[in-house]
């Protein structure tokens, strides 16, 4: 098979695009109710910020065998796989009797985000090269925020009018949707990203475990990595977790309120990815990645010192904009450090490595709020991100050389 054309890649990323939206459009839907409905089982904070930990506990135990599932079967079986795992979570988390069966959803539809993501990223370093990649990410990763929070919008407001289960209903039925699109309509991609190295076998050169050894010993991954993991910790631990329930305990937010804020930051996400994009493959990746963390962290410094329902969507606005600049910059640049033949053990170890912050920032944030307070907890992650700023800013090589955009 020679390069993928212009067209195929078109139609890939058309359909990836698809079916990205309908599943963050169905993570979405519970984010301004999901600490709420832990909360409705009696515990205490730190047993809330479980509820997101064991999620992201469930896609780092599974990104690399998802990039390995995706290596050997196929492109298309991880995501379908994904889509199926998420729909059962969502089901079980609806009609979960106890926290415990709770948790277990929780972990199940984890489960479904490693398959969806890391096979989403894989598919798209298949078919992007150097000169597009950036685009292409931006593309990718500006349907991926934009539906990330507009759905919280309908959730919010499904969960104040039908009860705070229903966004999990409507979650199953656009998880199932995934499942749909990956066997239906996404092209297989594997053969796609071996001719771009020249590679027509159907194995590997080396084996799989063999390429994450190598991969562990390449510091521009790794510090990619980092950006990601500090990324993860932020929006789960901070935006996700404690700062739904500090609008509803400190500012007295409703949640449709709460999820329009939630929403807000999709729709200005949006805004600005398709010029990272360009920006991205014009200027090169670090002079997007390291401003892009920065305004992130301050982001974070606003949360904590809101006082009111405009202060709050200030900060999300601020945080919105970080999360838009920086596009689909971290997930070029995690590609452009793939050797060839190496995109699935590359991006599922750069997924991992992103949802070690999953796991980590609910469980620290939710911990320090139930010891300290939510502001310290804040300004811990604002001090946090800024400082992998200022490190990787200093350490990471730049991945792409600048080149004029046409």
């Amino acid at each position: 098979m020679t390069q993928p054309s212009e067209s195929m890649t078109r139609n890939v990323l058309i359909w990836m695009c698809v079916l990205i939206a309908a599943n963050q459009l169905a993570f979405s839907a519970n984010t301004p109710i999901l600490a709420q409905y832990a909360e409705s089982f009696g515990v205490s904070m730190t047993a809330i910020g479980f509820t997101f930990a064991i999620y992201g506990l469930a896609r780092l135990l599974l990104n690399i065998p998802a990039g390995n599932t995706a290596d050997r079967f196929g492109r298309k079986e991880a995501l379908a796989i994904g889509g199926a795992l998420s729909a059962l979570s969502a089901v079980g988390c609806a009609i979960a009797p106890t926290y415990e069966l709770f948790l277990a959803a929780r972990f199940l539809g984890g489960a479904g985000a490693a398959f969806v993501l890391t096979g989403g990223q894989i598919v798209l370093a298949d078919i992007a090269l150097p000169h597009n990649r950036g685009r292409l990410m931006s593309i990718y990763q500006g349907v991926f925020l934009a539906t990330a929070g507009l759905g919280a919008i309908p959730g919010g407001w499904l969960a104040d009018h039908y009860g705070i289960a229903s966004p999990f209903w409507a979650s199953a039925i656009f998880c199932a949707l995934v499942t749909v699109v990956a066997l239906m309509f996404v092209p297989e991609t594997r053969e796609m990203g071996r001719a771009k190295t020249g590679s027509h076998s159907h194995q590997p050169a080396t084996s799989f475990l063999q390429q994450l050894r190598i991969l562990s010993r390449n510091e521009g991954l790794m510090l990619i990595g980092l950006i990601g993991l500090m990324a993860a910790f932020g929006r789960t631990g901070g935006v996700f977790n404690i700062i739904p329930l500090m609008a509803e305990n400190d500012l007295h937010l409703t949640s449709t309120q709460i999820g329009f804020g939630l929403g807000m930051i999709s729709i200005v996400s949006l805004v600005f990815v398709m010029p990272s994009g360009v920006l991205v493959d014009k200027l090169g990746r670090k002079p997007v990645l390291v401003p892009a963390t920065l305004l992130s962290g301050a982001g974070f410094l606003l949360f904590m010192f809101a006082s009111d329902y405009r202060s709050f969507l200030l900060a999300c606005f601020i945080w919105s904009c970080a999360g838009g600049f920086a596009g689909g910059a971290p997930a070029a640049y995690a590609a452009d450090m793939a050797p060839a033949g190496m995109n699935a053990a590359a991006m599922g170890l750069y997924r991992a490595l992103m949802d070690v912050g999953y796991v980590a920032g609910p469980l620290a944030l939710g911990f320090m709020g139930d010891t300290w307070s939510v502001d310290f907890a804040l300004l811990v992650t604002a001090t946090l991100i800024i400082g992998t700023a200022i490190l990787f800013a200093i350490r990471a090589p730049e991945s792409k050389p600048v080149t004029r955009v046409i």
